[in-house]
């Protein structure tokens, strides 16, 4: 694949080899407890034990260093016992976003060159369909199945079996993990994570929050095929020496339970899902005494939302931030402090970040640019796309597509994403800004603000927003609302209460569909 310049693509080793990482704590506590999911607790040794017997038998069956396997999968043990079997064996890990349809995540097979499938029996059917438009993918295993299935050629229990390790040697500088990103138009793009890049991010996590070995678990609700929960739910606890609480769905009573059983103390989440738990009873909420942190990302925080979750559950939010290509943390609030609301923090250890103009000058403190990143963290490349992912690029900084500045601390504040600024008669305006105005509102649960093509303005603003429970958004006083805390050209034209909002499998609101959306509404799509 072709990628960066060697001087840029050298950091990706900086992180170590992750396996060689994990082994080391298995070795040390090996009688420790590993993922806390269904009885009995899966200890470092039985982890290592069980992903040893994976690998063996994928090496068995033909598979070679460096090929890639797909992971389609919910958050459970199973999932990290594939997902550590996967790389010991020498293989790319290919995570498959649940929510996809066939045709995707075929899209996706093919597009890698996935040699393997592994698939869970609750998704059998999407398999099958996804499996009748990938016909290179050579090796299926079955994942929680009851029984044999003709789609099958093995299940994941007889690949856990005591074996002894393959003789596979991966390096910081190997690919580990293709992590498809979703574009607003086309298809989408594979970043490609190394065992450096995902060790270094999970690394400098892990310091920044003060991870306490076999003390801390970390629950994961958020979908393991995503960056966030794969590098700071999986990767960071376990090099960590740390636990980690899969939950598989988004129930906040389910979450809760998880909390209460393994005493989970770090909680990973998106705003949208703290807007969820805030519908919790105030018994509920005193389960979540073990919680000690809440990390925040995927999208921007509410300030509203912020201050009341941790009114209610006595829990200090943390913001970060970062994409999928950056490992995917780049900054985040330190624990210690200062945290300063609004903002994404500063960055982790040996993550360097920068205001920079369109020609990829640096903007002092203050200016408004787009955030660009350079770490051991950054990928390696975009997947046989040599040419996007030179566009991707300052020389050797990643351009994030964030619009946003820095204060004079050292502390990175997130405005809007580039493309989804508003130019209305010339002006800029931020969504964000807008947003963060009507979250205060109490008759409004969620937010989403949108430019819609206008002929005499260029574009203006659109605000949907989402009720809470028992309330009723009435556009006129929201609208007033704005007016009172709002400059003229950033009140919104026209305010739509929604049911809901779309959103992504982590959670986060998709803008482009509610794009789309009016663009059907007015015959342009």
């Amino acid at each position: 694949m072709a990628g960066r310049d060697e001087g840029a693509r050298s950091q990706s080793g900086a992180g170590g080899d992750l396996l060689t990482l994990f082994r080391a704590k298995a070795r040390a506590h090996p009688e420790r407890g590993a993922v806390f999911a269904d009885a009995p607790v899966w200890t470092y040794s039985a982890l290592d034990i069980a992903s040893d017997g994976v690998a063996g038998t994928l090496v068995e069956r033909g598979i070679l260093p460096g090929e890639r396997i797909a992971l389609y999968c919910p958050n459970g043990a199973d999932f990290v016992v594939s997902y550590l079997g996967c790389l010991k064996a020498g293989a790319v890990v290919v995570p498959v976003n649940l929510l996809l349809n066939p045709r995707e995540i075929a899209f996706m097979l093919r597009d890698c060159g996935a040699r393997a499938l592994f698939f869970h029996a609750d998704l059998v059917d999407g398999a099958a369909a996804v499996l009748a438009q990938a016909p290179d993918v050579r090796l299926r295993v079955g994942i929680a199945f009851d029984e044999d299935a003709p789609l099958l050629d093995c299940h994941l229990h007889q690949l856990v079996q005591p074996k002894t390790a393959p003789d596979v040697r991966r390096g910081a500088a190997d690919d580990a993990l293709i992590l498809y990103t979703s574009g607003t138009t086309g298809h989408p793009k594979g970043a490609v994570l190394t065992h450096g890049n995902l060790a270094a991010n999970a690394q400098a996590v892990a310091r920044t929050l003060g991870v306490k070995p076999g003390v801390d678990r970390v629950l994961v609700v958020l979908p393991m095929f995503h960056a966030f929960a794969s590098t700071v739910g999986i990767v960071m606890p376990l090099l960590a020496g740390a636990a980690v609480v899969p939950v598989s769905r988004f129930d906040p009573r389910e979450i809760t339970l998880a909390i209460e059983t393994h005493h989970a103390s770090i909680f990973l989440g998106v705003p949208s899902l703290y807007a969820v738990l805030m519908r919790l009873t105030d018994e509920q909420v005193m389960a979540w005494k073990p919680v000690r942190l809440a990390i925040s990302g995927g999208a921007a925080m509410p300030i509203a939302l912020m201050d009341a979750f941790e009114q209610r559950f006595g829990v200090p939010i943390l913001e970060g931030d970062g994409p999928t290509e950056c490992g995917p943390v780049t900054a985040v609030n330190p624990p210690d402090g200062p945290r300063k609301r609004g903002s994404i923090g500063p960055p982790l250890p040996g993550v360097e970040m920068r205001i920079a103009d369109a020609a990829g000058k640096t903007l002092p403190d203050g200016e408004y640019g787009e955030v660009c990143v350079r770490s051991p963290g950054v990928m390696r490349g975009y997947w046989r796309l040599p040419e996007e992912t030179a566009q991707a690029f300052f020389d050797d900084w990643f351009r994030t597509g964030d619009l946003g500045w820095r204060d004079r601390d050292g502390y990175f504040y997130l405005v809007d994403r580039i493309k989804d600024v508003i130019i209305s008669n010339g002006i800029n305006v931020y969504p964000r800004m807008i947003e963060e105005v009507l979250a205060r509102h109490p008759s409004v649960a969620e937010v989403a603000v949108i430019g819609e093509p206008h002929r005499s303005h260029g574009e203006i603003p659109v605000a949907l927003v989402t009720a809470p429970q028992g309330g009723t958004p009435d556009p006129g006083e929201l609208k007033a609302w704005c007016r009172e805390h709002l400059g003229s050209h950033e009140i919104p034209r026209r305010i739509e209460v929604v049911p809901s909002l779309p959103k992504n499998a982590a959670g986060k609101i998709l803008k482009r569909e509610l794009r789309r959306g009016g663009e059907v509404e007015r015959g342009v799509a």
